[in-house]
């Protein structure tokens, strides 16, 4: 169940927006099992005045920061960043040196789920440990 967050700088198409959205959510059921309909993601939008980044990355700079259990192993992340890099190439074109991801891995003691459970107390129905 990852939390995601992105930022982009527009103004951008809703198809740019949407191959955003598909190509990491993609990335998450291929690299880390997540389940397809797992999906609660939330993009952001700035303009150019309110989104400062490194010099040598263009206007198509994506920040991609997401929230998850932790207990994935390092090959599944490394897999996770490979796959969001190529998919988000692929569509709607970003290039690898515009893409920053950050990962941000909570116990599961720190999520209420299943109407205000611990995570660590119910199944998730999925596994976590790849």
């Amino acid at each position: 169940m990852p939390l995601v967050k992105i930022e982009i700088v527009g103004p951008k198409d809703e198809a740019y927006k949407k191959a955003v959205l598909d190509g990491v959510h993609e990335a998450l059921v291929h690299a880390l099992k997540v389940p397809v309909d797992d999906r609660t993601q939330r993009l952001y939008v700035l303009g150019p005045e309110n989104f400062e980044y490194r010099s040598g990355r263009t206007d198509q700079f994506t920040l991609i920061e997401i929230l998850l259990f932790a207990g994935r192993s390092k090959e599944a992340k490394k897999k996770l960043y490979s796959r969001i890099v190529e998919n988000l190439k692929e569509q709607p074109g970003i290039a690898s040196k515009d893409i920053l991801i950050v990962l941000n891995e909570q116990p599961l003691e720190n999520w209420g789920v299943h109407g205000g459970k611990p995570a660590d107390e119910v199944d998730l129905g999925f596994n976590i440990k790849v």
